[in-house]
């Protein structure tokens, strides 16, 4: 088993960055794939980026140039580094950690973006 706990989440104004942090403890040999997803009141949960192993990322169209994933496998830790965050932003963000075979999910940060 795999256990993510995100951290990071708050409030900001329109225009302002968070930093998300997702740690994973447990059996994480066979992690490929780092991902983040989010999902705003009465819409379904949706890719914001991913990176895998081999370091290749990509993001959601809607947060292209505003955010950026990254990794530290020193710390088995993900990283959403969120710039010029929009009310639009305003969700639920889960952290994703997958094996080939199995499929794990953080329990979940609110960033909320309102002036």
């Amino acid at each position: 088993q795999v256990q993510l706990v995100e951290s990071g989440g708050g409030l900001v104004q329109p225009g302002g960055s968070l930093r998300l942090s997702c740690a994973a403890s447990g059996n994480i040999i066979g992690i490929y794939y780092m991902g983040w997803y989010r999902q705003a009141p009465g819409k379904p949960r949706e890719l914001v980026a991913y990176i895998t192993t081999s370091g290749d990322a990509n993001y959601a169209d809607s947060v292209k140039g505003r955010f950026t994933i990254s990794r530290d496998n020193a710390k088995n830790t993900v990283y959403l580094q969120m710039s010029g965050l929009r009310p639009e932003d305003t969700a639920v963000y889960y952290c994703n950690e997958r094996t080939y075979s199995k499929n794990y999910w953080g329990q979940g940060t609110q960033v909320t973006v309102s002036s």
